[in-house]
């Protein structure tokens, strides 16, 4: 089997034999409607999906054969095309973003013999569509890939803003042109619906959370065993597990993205080809990039990530990115570090987590070395912790605890840290404890009387930790007892520690600690 690993070209993919999951159905659908976005994480088959519509546009039927789209479609019209892609290059300035929207113009000007009158994009581009519209015919059709990345790159800097200014005229093409266009689709990792980009024109269809597309992008779990069972078995044999086994592994490692009420389970596609074609389970996607611009907006914010997962959301507060927000909620869930885990319908209502082990880890991580400050990552400690925990070696999980928070810089992340606050502690440990890949993480776990503050699940025990800041451990014990944090596990055969921690704002460590 050939995977198209880094190939987003649709051509390619099917004439040199590689493996296609057939989207075409829904790329047919799609096509049927006038101006439309599309927000969805970073490598998750967007630019593929415009080359698709790129192709299909273009009337090169030869390249549908035996797909769904081919049952489908009966006239193959060949339209002019339009295709834009800011995903290559960088957008530090304005001149830079005019420079590159104008070499496109330039080449459809040569194109379409069109002379130039104009200084403003999109007056020039207006000129363009209206011309091939009259030479060709057919009306036109506009597909631009990452349509956000000219505002990423420059997010929270005062270019952000010359940008957004660019876009917006640009962009403004759209209404002025709307008879010249028989279709558009704008892309991108996230939505900029509320900073002025798109006013310039009449609001695009947002299928982002619409439920007939959310296979649009991504694998299925049908789609999973449909294309890849023989890879599956094969990765199981190399492994030494079960098929069964090989699939829980798959898809607690790649799946869990869900893009609206409908709950579709959906694969990383990229996570699961790699994976496929080296037949081992790694951290792929993660691995790609770094969400900078992610943590710089956590930073400033102070947003704690434990306080926004699991918790009712409405569904414009979570896709609607606001440039004036101090709440990263909306762009972490459009970039795909959290998502959809429940819709209660009487509310209307989502609930957001980490869709998947890779993730969870990836970014947890990623979180924890910043907010404590450590040139190094924790995976070493990550580890020990996780043989600690099996073994019911507490005294040396003290001991590496202690010798963590002795490691954090005074004046680490945030210059005003709150060390004398009990959640900076205890947030400190939600990182690390949520690292835990392997065992069950509950963090302010609640019942009728209060919360606990974190407990682990392993296979041969359950541990329940309480922290109090400049208390006692026995204090912390006691309210492990009072607040009957411990009951629901009366009649689990595992083994149950209750653990009280103490910590001091002068040492700013573990000054204290009881197992019971």
């Amino acid at each position: 089997m050939k995977y198209p690993i880094g190939t987003q070209t649709f051509s390619t993919i099917i004439e040199n034999g590689m493996v296609y999951v057939d989207k075409t159905a829904l790329v047919y659908d799609l096509a049927q409607k006038h101006i439309c976005f599309l927000c969805r994480p970073r490598r998750f088959g967007k630019s593929l999906l415009i080359s698709t519509l790129e192709s299909y546009f273009k009337g090169e039927r030869e390249l549908f054969k035996g797909l769904k789209i081919d049952e489908l479609e009966k006239e193959w019209v060949q339209y002019p095309v339009f295709r834009m892609d800011f995903a290559q290059g960088g957008f530090e300035d304005s001149e830079s973003l005019k420079k590159t929207i104008s070499s496109y113009l330039d080449d459809w000007e040569e194109l379409y013999g069109v002379e130039s009158k104009y200084d403003k994009l999109g007056l020039r581009f207006s000129k363009i569509l209206a011309e091939a519209h009259r030479k060709t015919g057919k009306k036109c059709v506009v597909l631009i890939d990452e349509y956000d990345k000219p505002l990423l790159d420059v997010l929270m800097d005062p270019v952000e803003a010359q940008n957004r200014a660019v876009l917006k005229e640009f962009y403004g093409t759209f209404k002025v042109a709307d008879e010249h266009l028989r279709f558009v689709l704008l892309t991108g990792v996230t939505k900029f619906s509320q900073v002025s980009v798109f006013s310039g024109f009449n609001q695009p269809e947002d299928i982002s959370m619409d439920s007939g597309f959310d296979a649009l992008c991504g694998i299925t779990k049908d789609e999973l065993k449909k294309y890849f069972d023989g890879e599956i078995r094969a990765m199981a044999v190399k492994m030494k597990c079960t098929k069964g086994e090989m699939y829980r592994r798959l898809k607690n490692q790649y799946d869990g993205y869900h893009f609206s009420e409908g709950m579709t389970d959906i694969f990383n596609p990229f996570s699961v080809l790699s994976a496929m074609s080296k037949k081992r389970l790694d951290d792929y996607w993660f691995a790609t990039a770094t969400p900078t611009y992610l943590i710089r907006l956590i930073n400033r914010s102070k947003t704690d990530i434990k306080e926004i997962v699991g918790k009712m959301y409405d569904k414009s507060y979570f896709m609607d990115y606001k440039a004036d927000t101090e709440d990263p909620l909306a762009m972490i869930y459009q970039s795909g570090y959290l998502t959809i885990k429940r819709y209660e319908e009487a509310r209307d209502q989502y609930a957001l987590d980490f869709p998947n082990n890779e993730v969870r880890k990836g970014f947890v991580a990623l979180l924890a070395n910043d907010y404590c400050g450590r040139r190094n990552d924790t995976k070493n400690l990550v580890l020990d912790i996780n043989d600690m925990l099996k073994q019911c070696r507490l005294d040396d999980l003290r001991d590496a605890l202690t010798g963590f928070f002795g490691s954090i810089p005074y004046d680490a992340n945030y210059q005003e840290r709150v060390w004398s606050y009990e959640s900076h502690y205890h947030y400190t440990l939600y990182l690390i404890f949520n690292l835990l890949s392997c065992y069950t993480i509950l963090t302010e776990k609640e019942n009728s009387r209060g919360r606990a503050d974190i407990i682990v699940e392993t296979d041969d025990y359950v541990y329940i930790f309480e922290f109090k800041l400049d208390g006692t451990a026995a204090e912390a014990l006691k309210q492990i007892d009072d607040k009957g944090y411990a009951e629901p596990y009366a009649a689990d055969p595992r083994k149950l520690f209750r653990i009280g921690v103490s910590f001091s704002s002068e040492k700013k460590n573990i000054v204290e600690w009881k197992a019971v």
